[in-house]
Order: C-alpha cells, then sequence, then structure tokens
C-alpha cells in the first residue's frame, strides 16, 4: 500500500470540509437579496442566516452516538447526501419556508461533519502528521468558503433577480463528487477495534502502516472499562471537556461567522459599492486559504498552543483597528480590507487550522464522538447566536458595527489569556499518550 494511503483517504474524508465551507458562506451573495424577495426585517434576516446554524447545532449535537453505532464511513455517506438535497432545495425554493427548511438540513450536514471528518481524520492519521493531516479539513472548509466568494462574484447578476439561486445550486456538485469518492475509503480501525472486528481493524491499519497501533488501541479500551458505553460526563473527563468547549466559544467570540456570512455588508458599511463588496469578500476568502495552507506546513512543528497564542494577539489589534476604521464612515476606505484580511489570516492560522484538530485529539477512543460532538455544538451554538445577533445590532444602531467589532477584540484578548495559562500541547503525542498527560485512567 502506498505511504500517502493515509493521505490519500483523509483528503477524501476532507472533502466534507469542502462543502462545509461553501454551505456556510455562499449564503453571503444571498443574504441582502432574500431579505428584499421576502420583505425580512433585521431580526428575520439574521433567523434566515442562521437556521442552517441551528441546523448545525442539532447536527453536532445528535451525531455523536450514531457515528459510535454506526462508523465514520455511513454518517460521511447520510452528510455527502444531505449536502446534496440542500443544494437543490435551497436553489428551487418557491417560499421562505422552504428556502429555510433546506438551510436546516444543510446546517445539520455541516454540524455532523464538523464532528465526524475530524474525528475519522485523527483515527487514521499517524501521531507524527496528524496535526497536517486533521488540519486538511479546516483546508477544505477554506477551500470550499473561497470557492463560495468566487463563485458568489462569478454568478452575481447572472440570471438576473435568480442569480442567488444559481449561487446556492452550485454546492449540488461537489456533494455527489463526495459521495462518489467515499466508496474508495476504509472504515475508522479504532472504531472497527474497539467493537469488535479486530481482523478488519488489523487489516486497515496494516494498510496505514502502523500495525502496531492495533494493540495499543486495544490496550487503552480495557483500561477503560469497554468505554464504549461510557457517559462522556462522569466525571473522569472534565479537563478535555473544559479545553473542548472554552476552545470553541472564543472560536465564534472572535466574530469570524458574522464576517463570512455578511462579507459583502460589511464591505458596504465601509463605504464600498455592492459590486466592489462582492468583489473584496473574494479577497478575504484568498487570505483564509492562504493562511491556512501556511498553519498546516508547521502545525506540527511549532504545535497547536504557540500558533493559537500568535493568532488571539493578531485577531485582538486587527478587530480594534476594524472598529475604530468603521467610525464616521463617509467613503470607501482601503483599510478597512487591509484590517479584515489581517484579521483573517490571524484567524486562519491559529484558530481555524487548529480547533478541529484539537477537539478530535483530547478525548479517548470510548467516548470521542461524543466529545467530538460536544465540542462541535457549543461550536455552532455559539454561531448561531452571533450570526443572528449582528444583523439586529448593525441595523439597531449606527455605531452597530464599531460594538461588534470592540466585542470580539476583547474576547480574542480574553482568550489569549486562557490559552496562556490554561491549554495543553498535543503535537507529536499519540491519541493515546494525550489521555495519559490529562491525567485519564
Amino acid at each position: 500500500m502506498s505511504r500517502n494511503y493515509p493521505s490519500q483517504i483523509a483528503l477524501i474524508a476532507a472533502l466534507g470540509g469542502f462543502l462545509f465551507g461553501f454551505e456556510v458562506s455562499v449564503i453571503s451573495g444571498a443574504e441582502q437579496v432574500i431579505q428584499k424577495l421576502w420583505t425580512l426585517d433585521s431580526f428575520w434576516l439574521g433567523f434566515t442566516v442562521a437556521s442552517s446554524l441551528i441546523g448545525t447545532v442539532l447536527g453536532s449535537l445528535i451525531i455523536g452516538k450514531p457515528a459510535q453505532q454506526y462508523g465514520r464511513k455511513p454518517i460521511l455517506f447520510l452528510i455527502a447526501l444531505l449536502y446534496l438535497v440542500s443544494a437543490i432545495g435551497c436553489a428551487l425554493g418557491s417560499s421562505w419556508s422552504l428556502f429555510v427548511l433546506f438551510r436546516f438540513l444543510g446546517g445539520i450536514a455541516v454540524g455532523a461533519s464538523s464532528v465526524v471528518g475530524p474525528m475519522y481524520i485523527s483515527e487514521i492519521a499517524p501521531a507524527k502528521t496528524r496535526g497536517r493531516l486533521a488540519g486538511m479539513f479546516q483546508l477544505n472548509i477554506v477551500a470550499g468558503i473561497l470557492a463560495a466568494y468566487l463563485t458568489n462574484y462569478l454568478l452575481a447578476g447572472y440570471g438576473g433577480e435568480d442569480s442567488w439561486r444559481y449561487m446556492l445550486a452550485v454546492m449540488g456538485v461537489p456533494a455527489i463528487v463526495f459521495f462518489v469518492l467515499l466508496f474508495f475509503i476504509p472504515e475508522s480501525p479504532r472504531w472497527l477495534a474497539v467493537t469488535g472486528k479486530i481482523a478488519e481493524a488489523q487489516d486497515v491499519f496494516r494498510k496505514l502502516g502502523q500495525e502496531e497501533a492495533l494493540q495499543q488501541v486495544l490496550d487503552d479500551h480495557h483500561k477503560q472499562n469497554n468505554g464504549i458505553k461510557e457517559n462522556l460526563f462522569n466525571g473522569k473527563y472534565n479537563k478535555p471537556i473544559l479545553y473542548a468547549m472554552l476552545l470553541a466559544m472564543f472560536n465564534q467570540l472572535s466574530g469570524i461567522n458574522a464576517i463570512l456570512y455578511y462579507a459583502p455588508r460589511v464591505f458596504e458599511m465601509a463605504g464600498f459599492d455592492r459590486a466592489d463588496a462582492f468583489q473584496q469578500s473574494v479577497f478575504i476568502g484568498l487570505a483564509n486559504f492562504v493562511f491556512t495552507i501556511l498553519a498546516m506546513t508547521v502545525i506540527d512543528r511549532f504545535g497547536r498552543k504557540k500558533l493559537l497564542l500568535i493568532g488571539a494577539g493578531g485577531m485582538t489589534v486587527f478587530l480594534i483597528l476594524t472598529a475604530v476604521n468603521l467610525m464616521g464612515v463617509s467613503a470607501a476606505n482601503p483599510l478597512t480590507l487591509v484590517y479584515l484580511v489581517g484579521f483573517i489570516a490571524f484567524f486562519a492560522f491559529s484558530q481555524g487550522a487548529v480547533i478541529w484538530v484539537f477537539i478530535a485529539e483530547i478525548f479517548p477512543n470510548a467516548v470521542r464522538a461524543q466529545g467530538a460532538a460536544l465540542g462541535s455544538f457549543t461550536h455552532w451554538i455559539m454561531a448561531a447566536i452571533i450570526s443572528w445577533v449582528f444583523p439586529v445590532i448593525v441595523e439597531g444602531s449606527p455605531m452597530g458595527g464599531v460594538y461588534s467589532f470592540v466585542f470580539y477584540g476583547v474576547m480574542m484578548l480574553l482568550s489569549f489569556l486562557f490559552i496562556w495559562r490554561v491549554m495543553p500541547e498535543t503535537k507529536g503525542k499519540s491519541l493515546e499518550q494525550i489521555q495519559q498527560e490529562l491525567g485519564i485512567k
């Protein structure tokens, strides 16, 4: 079997991340048209955008148990189908209620994908390259975001008033590709091992070049007293629960999804016209993509904690600069683009690259699905709140944009203190070693 086999199957599993990124960002090109089409006030516009995130919260909350019971691969197939149904349904939806329904289904796919994709990759990746391989999921997310901004820009005006339908329909193509490629990946060997399918697990570990991992997995599983039935909230896992929830909260309190979902609106707030606002959004997506690639090249050398500290410091500075720049806007100010690209660069280099890697690493095999679901649930409930209230705040006050960015900046300062004083480092350690260092018996 090729030495690149783990990378190849990780890349396929990570395509769920591409669809994740596309789904959460494509709405930025449609939200203002939809607001006019269905005469939505700021509250109901926020709800329409957040409907996907409400689905995401549900998807992340419920997917852990099926992933533990039926395996990672069948759930990935289900996720691909949900993305396809959402793309077609949103593009063809003839009413606001149908549009919200299919956005909700797409959100379920995103939430499930954010749990199962990184979890699967972390379970097939060698320890020395796990950060890079698990980071493929985040790299695909930002590639999806960039693709959504590009297609929004290229399709703006195509089809007249229905251009937004074409923007949303595009997601169906990668959804089909993802579904087909899933036939070529194996089931997670760690899941096979802890569910008693030892021969199959041994075969997959052999193909991955990790023959020695099987006994370590079985020993760890035995120590945890058949932990597949274990409750995440039994007291043993308080440390990883705390780390996962706080990191997920700070990820969204940076304001990243408010910026991604409402990028053209933010640029219009800064004085740009609508056509230029779509173009500036592409620069945001490009910076996100480039700096995520950079983070992937160093995450296994620098470590997770150092990247997070660098990112928190940089994001604090650029968020405050953006807030200052939004005061008293009378004409388009190119510094707005510079500051937002700076924020995105530091986010992509840190929180964006690390969150799904870290959450998938810190829970043991027995409760990894539950732990990943909890981290993802926390992330998406915060995303739903931030994305819902953002248009309400910015339309409710002339200083709404300034207040929002000041708040995000303060949150990133607090995240710096949490990362510096509390978070552990996990680079270069096997999943089982991480559990030992966290004191999980």
